[in-house]
């Protein structure tokens, strides 16, 4: 297990919150400014954000009691190729010493928050939920998205539980627009979760995308509104709520990427790719 300090510089974009400064305390920036792209740029995304919701959607509808997950990451493969693009997580190394990623999705069940890998010989049972995380490279620019889904029959509480995390992602994306901030997009995500008597977790966040699989700023899903980067036209964010039953608090899977919650509750996780445009938030991978 990676310990709770290197989250910086581990995995996908985790990043230890507290050190960021300003979402607790007022601040109005973030490391670094985003990469801004152009409406040639935004257009060519658009394009392979369609192809990324196409795969994922066919990828969801596989879903059922006794699958084996690496067949979820055969279709994914599959998909992906026969429309012109290619996987970006599959083989994504984000530093030296760390392996890279050895599937193009990642198949997240129950306590499972995300980065875990399809397996061969562990199949979904009836009741599970999984979350399935999905980045595609199309003509040299990077498009994410993610969704959960219930494994055949779920309880209530579970259903509601995934609804107000996919409701949290579009509460997000609302305030998605030239002059807002960050931290208007993640106190939207985290009233939310409040609402729901969820928790946002505080060690994974969203990102920049486009360029690369993941870029500045930093999306939490908690925080103050008013606080953190200015939104501009031309900046593309993955926003990516990732709620639990239960604490915050995340802990590593030995010898591999996975990230679950510390306490074993379940987790969900929705994501989608957005620019913001002079009309409003676009969102680049729904179809």
């Amino acid at each position: 297990m990676v310990a709770p300090n290197s989250l910086i510089n581990y995995l996908f974009y985790l990043i230890s919150l507290p050190s960021v400064g300003g979402i607790e305390g007022g601040g109005t920036k973030s490391f670094c400014m985003s990469l801004i792209k152009t409406s040639k740029e935004i257009e060519t995304l658009r394009e392979g954000g369609r192809i990324l919701g196409e795969v994922l959607a066919l990828v969801a509808s596989a879903v059922r009691p006794g699958l084996i997950t690496w067949k979820l990451e055969e279709i994914a493969r599959r998909e992906i190729k026969s429309r012109g693009a290619e996987p970006s997580f599959l083989g994504y190394q984000n530093m030296p010493g760390v392996s890279p990623f050895p599937a193009a999705l990642c198949v997240s069940i129950n306590q499972e928050v995300v980065h875990c890998f399809p397996s061969k010989k562990r199949a979904l049972r009836e009741g599970d939920i999984v979350g399935l995380d999905l980045g595609v490279k199309y003509k040299n620019l990077y498009t994410d998205a993610a969704v959960t889904v219930p494994v055949g029959k779920v309880g209530k509480l579970v259903q509601k539980f995934l609804d107000n995390t996919r409701e949290a992602l579009a509460a997000g994306i609302k305030q998605a627009r030239a002059g807002n901030t960050i931290g208007d997009i993640a106190h939207a995500i985290e009233s939310v979760a409040k609402k729901g008597g969820f928790t946002p977790i505080r060690d994974l966040v969203g990102h920049g995308v486009g360029h690369e699989v993941h870029e500045d700023p930093y999306v939490p899903n908690y925080g103050r509104a008013g606080t953190l980067e200015k939104l501009r036209l031309g900046m593309v964010l993955a926003i990516e709520p990732m709620f639990t039953t239960g604490g915050h608090h995340v802990v590593f899977q030995d010898n591999t990427w996975g990230v679950e919650t510390a306490d074993g509750s379940l987790a969900a996780h929705f994501e989608h790719t957005v620019a913001i445009t002079e009309k409003g938030p676009l969102i680049l991978t729904k179809v």
